[in-house]
């Protein structure tokens, strides 16, 4: 017995109001609609008794303004009524002939304006008709003092709804904020897909590229290339060899040459210097000129030079100058010999070069490395996107909670603390 009766007087605890996140709109909806008819029902009579006050006010206003004057007023009186009264029901008749809307907040600001221009006019030139119309207007006040009681009524019931009216936009602007969360976390979450899709793609072509890379060395193609590099290394290095013996024979005669110049252009020699000079301009030039040219030159210059060295103008300084000039017609055909043999194995190389470049199998390789290194920069912007993407899921993350605690407490005010809100988010984990 007493068990049952403890179970009997046991409190149940409330239900939980449960209230789907899509389903807020619909709700705040409903909510804006029972509010309002609560406020239109609770002001239908305010509303009415302050639209039959203001006739009756207008009214009163009509008679005083059509009333005739005590004949027993004092003189003094009757002027200063006869000025303000037109003045008086003017200002009256200017606050009374506003309309009144329907919309109920509308409504309380007309009368309240009304009313303010009423006392306005009271406090004004109807001080001056105290004396003159003391009934008519003690019921002007009346009147004034019944549509500011009614308004008081109409303030006790907008006062809750605009509280609740604040609360509603309130809880749009908070559940917009968090839908456009949600949104954006859709749309990022379909992101991320795309992106981890691009990820794999770009990982697995490269996977395949390495793999092709590493078998592509024992191709037959690739044992044919690698031997062409080798010849081709050794006649680069015949190349350089002959290359040196030419620049170290061009510089010993050029020496000479410079000193030749000098000496024609303080005898004034233009012809000679001109020659000297062009010599000398194709042997410090950085290709091989024409065998042709460079044989002519050299034939047209050592004479002269020879000249200034039988002449005591030039002293030769060193074993390589002298035996340049012991013999020229022999330096010449060795410098013109080396310069056959060096535009030779340019051209050699140069076919060499071509022989291996156009190899398919390295033509495939060079292919497949650039390709590679495209993927590889591609994936690298494709996984600092995701990164950066990861990033600012993390920080709306961070916001949705606040944003959650602050919309349930503000439902919670219209609706209880026993609601309940089901919202999910998807995420990038």
């Amino acid at each position: 017995m007493h068990s049952f009766i403890k179970k009997l007087l046991k409190q149940k605890e409330p239900k939980k109001y449960i209230l789907a996140f899509d389903a807020i709109p619909a709700w705040l909806d409903e909510q804006e609609k029972i509010s309002r008819s609560a406020l239109e029902h609770e002001t239908i009579t305010p509303v009415r008794n302050i639209r039959n006050a203001t006739a009756q006010l207008q009214h009163i206003v009509n008679e005083i303004a059509d009333a005739e004057h005590d004949p027993a007023i004092h003189p003094k009186l009757k002027s200063i009524a006869k000025n303000s009264l037109p003045l008086f029901v003017k200002a009256m008749n200017s606050s009374l002939s506003k309309e009144l809307p329907e919309d109920i907040e509308e409504f309380y600001s007309a009368a309240a304006e009304c009313v303010k221009g009423c006392l306005n006019s009271i406090r004004g030139q109807g001080r001056y008709l105290q004396a003159v119309f003391p009934e008519e207007m003690k019921a002007v006040k009346s009147g004034i003092d019944a549509i500011g009681r009614e308004l008081n009524a109409i303030t006790a019931s907008l006062t809750p709804y605009r509280k609740t009216k604040t609360l509603i936009q309130s809880i749009r602007s908070l559940y917009d904020a968090l839908r456009d969360i949600k949104i954006d976390s859709e749309k990022s979450l379909e992101k991320s897909k795309r992106m981890s899709a691009r990820i794999k793609e770009y990982s697995e072509r490269i996977s395949v590229i390495e793999k092709e890379l590493l078998v592509l060395p024992s191709d037959a193609g690739m044992q044919e290339v690698n031997e062409r590099k080798a010849a081709l290394a050794e006649m680069e290095k015949r190349q350089t060899e002959v290359t040196r013996t030419y620049a170290a024979l061009s510089m010993t005669v050029s020496h000479v040459f410079r000193k030749a110049e000098k000496i024609a252009t303080k005898q004034r020699q233009p012809t000679e210097i001109a020659t000297l000079r062009h010599a000398i301009d194709l042997l410090s030039d950085h290709t091989v000129p024409e065998i042709k040219d460079l044989e002519s030159a050299l034939n047209t210059a050592f004479p002269i030079v020879q000249k200034m060295i039988a002449a005591g103008n030039i002293e030769l300084k060193n074993k390589e100058e002298r035996a340049v000039f012991l013999n020229t017609g022999r330096f010449c055909t060795e410098m013109c010999s080396i310069g056959t043999e060096i535009r030779a194995q340019e051209l050699a190389c140069s076919d060499v070069r071509k022989a291996i470049e156009s190899n398919p199998v390295l033509m495939k390789m060079h292919s497949m490395e650039r390709e590679k290194t495209q993927l590889e920069s591609m994936l690298e912007k494709e996984r600092h996107a995701q990164n950066e993407l990861s990033d600012w899921s993390v920080k709306i993350k961070e916001k949705i909670p606040a944003l959650q605690q602050e919309l349930h407490q503000k439902i919670a005010e219209i609706n209880g603390e026993n609601v309940q809100l089901q919202i999910d988010y998807p995420t990038l984990d």
